[in-house]
Formats: structure tokens, sequence, C-alpha cells
């Protein structure tokens, strides 16, 4: 239990912020029907905590941490730069204000209290017509309840949290369209989680596994021409044509003026920022008119113009200008894996086991194959909320996109064995998640410290097979444990034994192994390869 909030506390909550809205993303995807129905408000929060907790984790680049207000700071400004949608600007703009006390008065409860009472209030300051039932809602019952409180920290969030959920099913009570849909609030869904991820970092907890900075959604069409906007725009019904957000570079007198003609041009208007720089976000049917407003107040840039009614149909953009060949993308680490992935056909992104390719690098990555159809292999399940949110902007963009839920190198491997370009899409897809469904995966990792795992405790230098991502065997050598481990594969059967060594791995391990695995079965077949991964001594895969 934490007594007072610093940097790493910081970090640890974004993590987990990060982490418990990519688990519910597509729940917040679909509950989206306010402002407009255009399900992605759970891809927008993400991506804009992503960008702070990635800002947050360059705090740390050095491996020492950097003071509370350092982080806090990093944490707003990141969120900003990389603020989504409606709702992500309203976040940004609410990290923004409870920055701005934790800086200035340190970590302590009294000083929490403080922060989460101005973030509710720059939120609202943020929005030109606030509506009650909404995140701002939300966030108000988690300050005004975290204010009541005398007690420690824990205490601070856990209230905040708990009060955030109670005003949270309150939502449809106070907003018709939540109640006649039967639906919470899709953004106060999403500052819950961010609130019990808050609430769980001063409680202790840690994230399971390294964070991906960085499935389907629909974020942002690429933006249009002036002209092209003026045209008579398809709506959905009721509602503006397009969504527009840019980052303004503006003094703070220029902002009256912005808020009063964009409040002209449309709704949902939110600009968020401070210090010269500002998020703006606002729904019109003349994208144009609204960045010519940004044009008149300062220097926009980062455009982002969507239209709604084909972001709701998930229609994309013409892809003519894209070749019709199909790619595969392999997420691995260490040179000898990359090199048996492009020796069978895929491209290749490197991984970083202690920085974890961004969403925006997985996107980079498939645009660089310059292929119309490509099937990702991730390889880590922790990466698959970040390769969530870059398939949604990639499908935006035309691209046919299917992502693989391989969860071991070795399932990836089996996975492209299988691949073949000329088979129709769907059928190449379902092959190989066949293929990699069927590959039982295991792992060996050396224990850092003492922990409890689900095969007993382990010390530090302790060698731990993992089977299935399950600590399985707790032993004390490579070999020995590797053994033990495959022994424990093959007594469920399997027709071909995939070893992949990491670097460092002891040099007879692979011959101990094959010899042992003769022994067991002799009809099984093994192959042997060295992958060069930091990350684990051994990687098994059974067929």
């Amino acid at each position: 239990m934490l007594e007072t909030l610093d940097a790493t506390a910081v970090r640890t909550w974004c993590r987990l912020a990060l982490s418990a809205l990519g688990q519910a993303r597509e729940e917040i995807d679909a509950l989206n029907v306010y402002p407009v129905p255009d399900g992605d408000t759970g891809t927008n929060l993400y991506l804009t905590v992503e960008a702070a907790a990635a800002a947050v984790e360059q705090c740390f680049e050095d491996g020492a941490a950097p003071a509370l207000a350092g982080a806090v700071k990093a944490m707003a400004k990141g969120a900003l730069l990389g603020a989504r949608g409606n709702s992500g600007v309203i976040l940004a703009q609410l990290l923004r204000g409870t920055a701005e006390v934790l800086a200035a008065q340190g970590g302590e409860p009294p000083a929490l209290r403080r922060a989460l009472a101005r973030g509710s209030e720059a939120a609202y300051q943020a929005v030109a017509d606030p509506v009650e039932g909404t995140l701002l809602t939300v966030a108000r019952a988690a300050a005004e309840a975290a204010g009541r409180t005398c007690g420690p920290l824990a205490e601070v969030t856990a209230t905040a949290h708990e009060a955030a959920r109670a005003a949270l099913l309150r939502t449809p009570e106070q907003l018709d369209v939540l109640a006649r849909a039967g639906v919470v609030d899709a953004g106060g869904r999403g500052l819950v989680a961010v609130l019990g991820a808050l609430a769980d970092a001063v409680a202790g907890q840690q994230p399971m596994g390294p964070v991906a900075f960085g499935e389907d959604l629909p974020v942002a069409a690429p933006a249009r021409s002036e002209g092209a906007c003026a045209a008579e725009p398809e709506r959905l019904p009721g509602h503006p044509a397009f969504e527009v957000i840019y980052l303004l570079d503006a003094p703070d007198r220029a902002l009256p003026a912005l808020r009063a003609r964009l409040a002209e041009l449309g709704d949902s208007l939110v600009v968020g920022g401070g210090d010269g720089l500002w998020n703006v976000h606002v729904h019109v049917d003349d994208a144009g008119a609204a960045v010519e407003a940004g044009v008149v107040a300062g220097r926009p840039h980062r455009i982002r113009i969507t239209h709604f009614a084909e972001a709701a149909a998930r229609s994309g953009v013409a892809t003519e200008h894209r070749p019709t060949e199909r790619a595969v993308l392999s997420v691995v680490a260490g040179a000898g894996l990359a090199e048996l992935c492009r020796a069978a056909g895929a491209a290749v992104l490197a991984a970083d086991p202690d920085a974890p390719p961004s969403s925006a690098e997985l996107a980079e990555a498939v645009r660089r194959s310059g292929a119309h159809e490509v099937i990702v292999l991730l390889n880590d399940p922790e990466l698959r909320a970040g390769a969530g949110a870059a398939a949604e902007q990639l499908r935006e963009e035309g691209v046919r996109i299917a992502v693989l839920p391989t969860r071991s190198p070795v399932q990836g491997l089996a996975a492209l064995a299988v691949h073949e370009a000329g088979r129709r899409f769907d059928e190449d897809v379902v092959a190989m998640t066949s293929a990699a469904g069927a590959t039982r995966y295991a792992e060996l990792a050396v224990a850092e410290g003492e922990s409890w795992t689900m095969a007993g405790v382990c010390q530090a230098g302790d060698v731990l097979g993992l089977i299935d991502g399950d600590v399985a065997v707790i032993g004390r050598g490579i070999a020995a444990t590797g053994a033990e481990v495959l022994s424990r594969m093959l007594a469920a059967g399997g027709e071909l034994v995939t070893l992949v060594l990491g670097e460092g791995a002891p040099a007879d391990l692979a011959d101990h192994l094959v010899a042992h695995a003769r022994r067991q079965r002799p009809e099984v077949d093994t192959v042997v390869f060295a992958g060069g991964q930091e990350s684990a001594p051994l990687l098994i895969g059974v067929e």
C-alpha cells in the first residue's frame, strides 16, 4: 500500500490503465451512442492513454526514477498530444488538471483529493456545452467523493473509483439517449477503468508484463481536402457529417474567438491544453471552415478529419493505389527468429522485450509492406490491445487485416508453415489460426526473486518452466527443467517438437533435449533452431 504517490506509481498507473482499457476497448466501443454512435470511444481512450503512458516511460529511460512533477507533466502532455476523439480530449484535460496540482503540491492524500477536483473542473471547462450523464459527471462524482475522505491514499483512490462506478450506473437516468439504448455512458465507463487502475497502483498491484505502446477500429479516416469537404456530405441521421481534431499552437488570447467560431460551426466542441499548445475537437458539416478557424487562431497541425457515415459503415477509403499482394507480418525478438520468419516469407517487426512496439509502430510496419491484405502474427499476448488499435486504423485506410492470436513465436512458426498466399484470405487466416492453436507452447525463464507461482514458491535463480503461459515446473538447471517441461508436454501427445534456443543457452542443451525426446517418444520428430532471443533461454512447441 502506497502512502504517497510518486513517479513510479504514476508509471504503474498508466500501465495498468492501458491494460484495463485494452481489455475493455471493444466493450466501450459497443457502448458508444453519444454524442455520435460511431463506435470508437474505447479505441480513442486507449490511444490517448497509450500516448500518456509512452511519455511517462520516456522519463525512466536513463534508469532512474524522475520526480513526481516530471512524471505527471509528461503524462499530461503525452495525453494532450495523443488525444483522440471527444472522450480522449476530455480525458487529456482531466489528466492535465490533475497533474497541475500533483506537480505543485506532491502526492500526499490531501494533494490527490485536490488534484482529482481540479481534474474534474478542467474537464468541464474544456467542453463548450457540458452534458450530464457523461464522463464529466462520472469525474465530478469521483472527485467529490474523494474530497470527503480523510484517510490514507488508498482510501482516497478506492473511494473515487467506487463513486465513479456508482455514477456510471446512473448515467442512463441523466441522458435520454443512453436510456433508450439501454447502455451506460462509454466515456464514463473508460474513466472508471482509469480510476480503477489508479486504485490498483496505490494498492501495490503491478502490470503482468511489459506494456506495449501504440481486431478492428474506426479511429480517423485520412484528412480530406477542403474541396472535398465543401461537397454536400452524407450524415449519420441527426448528427454533423465530420469530426475534426487538430493540435493548435496559439496564444491564450486567441482561444475565446476560436471557441466562438467553432461553436457556430458545429457541436461537441472540446478545447483542451494550455501554455500555447491546444487540442481542438469539434463535430461539423464544414470541416474546411473548422480548420480555417484554427489557422486564424494560430498554427493547426496533426489535422485528422473523420467522416462519420464512412466510419460507422467501416467502408474505408478507395484502395486502387494499393497492390493486391498479401503479406504476413511477424513480431519477434531475436535475430535467429527474425531470419526464420523472413525465410518463410514474412516481413518482420523486431520486438524489444522491455519496450514492446506501440500501436503506431505496428501500423507503420503494416504500411511498409505495401500489401492490401495483411496477416499479423503477434507471438505475444501482451501486444493484443495495441494491435487491435492499429488494425482499426489500418482498416479505415483500406487495408484488409487479420491479427492472429499467436501467444508464442513457436505458434507463429507453426502458422507460417501452412501459409499459402494463393488461397482466399479467409481460408488462409483459418488455416494459420488452426495451426497455431494446435501448437502447445512453453518457455524457460530465470526467476529474479522470491515469488508465488502456480507450481509453488520460487527463489531468485530458479529456472521456471512455463507451459501455455503458466508456471508448471520450478527447477535448478536449464537442461533438467527443460527436460521435465518437455516430458509433461509429450505426455499429452504430439508428432513434432520445435526447440528454439535463446541467447546464452548451454551449448549441449539441444543434444540433451533431442535425446530426451527420442527416449520418451521415439516416433516424434524434433527440430532445433537458434532463435537468439534474450528473454527466454528456451522456447518449446509441440504439435
